[in-house]
């Protein structure tokens, strides 16, 4: 299983929000390149950013924090947030960003995601954040009447690289992932998962591995590990 330290960027720093909410939001580095080689350092051998800004705003915000990431590491680095027509993502690939992941779009131009996964083989992910099962779109402010069944089914045909399923209610609550619902889609389809969503200890992490025969291949971790919640050599040892 590939663990996933999260950078989520607002305002061109790294914060985590609780449950979606853009004005609850708490600030733990201002410096997010620094932040990327310290998880790069500790040994973690993937990143996930989200710009938060650009999902609310439908376009790419924080490029310079982006871009400063991309310098200061050398490891694989997928990337969410913003990314609404072909222009986004390939500037992004050829920036250097490893795969990104397509949310909105997938629900409201469902062709966008066809055509990248055609272009961009193994490079595109889907990203569903929902609550319950209802996709939420544009930064999670807009929900709809979507499932993630729905969009993950849709798309099982189209070169998806993996899917990122994020449960909101229990984004940044450390409370545990759904594990339930991670599993009922792992099954359903055969792409391969990555969760997200409500990590705060060592044993939310091995219920997470323990999904791997189903296709559960990664988890995204990120205020348990700012807060320091959990064992870094523990982690990259699984």
């Amino acid at each position: 299983m590939i663990i996933y330290p999260a950078i989520d960027l607002k305002d061109g720093k790294c914060v985590r929000l609780y449950k979606g909410d853009m004005n609850d939001a708490t600030v733990y580095n201002a410096d997010p390149a620094f932040q990327a080689a310290e998880f790069q350092n500790d040994g973690f051998r993937h990143l996930h950013i989200v710009d938060l800004n650009g999902a609310v705003d439908g376009v790419p915000v924080n490029r310079d924090a982006v871009k400063s990431i991309l310098d200061a590491v050398d490891v694989p680095v997928q990337l969410g947030g913003g990314l609404r027509n072909m222009g986004h993502i390939e500037d992004w690939l050829h920036a250097g960003v490893s795969r990104v992941i397509l949310g909105t779009v997938a629900v409201k131009n469902p062709g966008i995601v066809r055509e990248a996964c055609a272009a961009f083989p193994g490079q595109i992910l889907l990203g569903l954040d929902a609550r319950a099962d209802r996709v939420a779109v544009e930064g999670w402010i807009e929900e709809s009447e979507t499932t993630i069944f729905d969009i993950a089914q849709r798309f099982e045909d189209a070169g998806a690289a993996a899917i990122i399923y994020t449960d909101i209610e229990r984004d940044g609550t450390e409370d545990g992932p759904n594990i339930a619902l991670t599993k009922d889609l792992a099954e359903k389809v055969d792409i391969p998962v990555i969760a997200s969503g409500g990590v705060g200890r060592m044993k939310h992490v091995r219920e997470v591995q323990k999904l791997e025969e189903y296709g559960v291949q990664g988890l995204i971790i990120g205020r348990s590990l700012y807060e320091k919640r959990l064992n870094i050599s523990e982690l990259i040892n699984l």
